[in-house]
């Protein structure tokens, strides 16, 4: 018997829920038949079939508490909670300014946060509870030079994760994903074009990025029944990861030999 996930009738948030792998997530659990919302800040010309979309300024607590109350008095409740919202231009450490690290902490650690409060204010209250979704990184698990801040903020989600997987349960369930390179709308422009991005799949293990909605469903499963016993975990969705530096030294000797 084939295994379904059905999610008619819940309520999900999806935060930065219009682009790339945030996008992807939405039309899964759109998929599954849930009501989603997602969240931005700037409008939308048109929303993404099946879901209802708000501004939102995910770093600032009053336009978070905001968002979750307009949630709330469409559908009279919130299922599910995806911290999607995050990102960071390359910059070497030493060179950015306060302002920069204070920002891309901001975006990626505290608006989850801010998030996750306010989501489990709501859950707590319900009789099902709630689950809640953090979008990390594989920048998280290994070095991200020229991104190091970055990937300080999703360690500290990862931490977070599995501190709040303790102080809310047995309500709420929160979990992580690790997320490795994935495919969207602009990853040619960011790794300067087709070729490279070619040669970037080449050193992942699967030999390929993810697809946003192959991450979509990571997040459904999270978000669903099926992962009831599941909470303050981080799960690896990355291809594989990646080889370390060493094995292109022993690669490059014995294609030499």
């Amino acid at each position: 018997m084939a295994v379904q996930i059905d999610l008619t009738g819940r309520v999900v948030l999806v935060t930065g829920g219009t682009k790339g792998i945030g996008l992807g997530i939405a039309r899964t659990y759109v998929a599954a038949g849930a009501h989603v919302v997602t969240c931005a800040r700037s409008e939308v010309d048109v929303p993404e079939p099946g879901t209802t979309h708000f501004t939102c300024d995910v770093r600032d607590p009053d336009s978070v508490q905001e968002l979750i109350d307009k949630v709330v008095a469409l559908h009279g409740r919130l299922d599910v909670a995806i911290n999607n919202a995050g990102g960071a231009p390359y910059a070497l450490a030493a060179d950015a300014s306060p302002r920069f690290h204070a920002k891309v902490m901001d975006l990626n650690f505290t608006s989850a946060l801010l998030v996750a409060q306010a989501a489990n204010k709501v859950m707590q209250t319900q009789e099902s509870g709630g689950a809640i979704v953090n979008i990390s990184s594989i920048s998280a698990l290994r070095p991200s030079p020229g991104t190091a801040v970055y990937g300080a903020a999703k360690a500290a989600v990862d931490q977070l994760t599995v501190s709040l997987g303790q102080e809310w349960a047995p309500k709420v369930r929160i979990n992580a994903i690790n997320v490795g390179l994935c495919r969207t709308e602009n990853t040619a422009e960011h790794y300067g074009g087709d070729a490279t991005v070619a040669a970037i799949e080449q050193t992942i293990p699967l030999g390929r990025m993810a697809r946003p909605e192959e991450i979509g469903q990571v997040a459904l499963f999270l978000g669903s029944d099926l992962a009831s016993y599941v909470t303050g975990a981080a799960i690896e969705c990355h291809g594989g990861g990646e080889p370390p530096v060493f094995q292109y030294v022993v690669d490059s000797l014995q294609a030499q030999a």
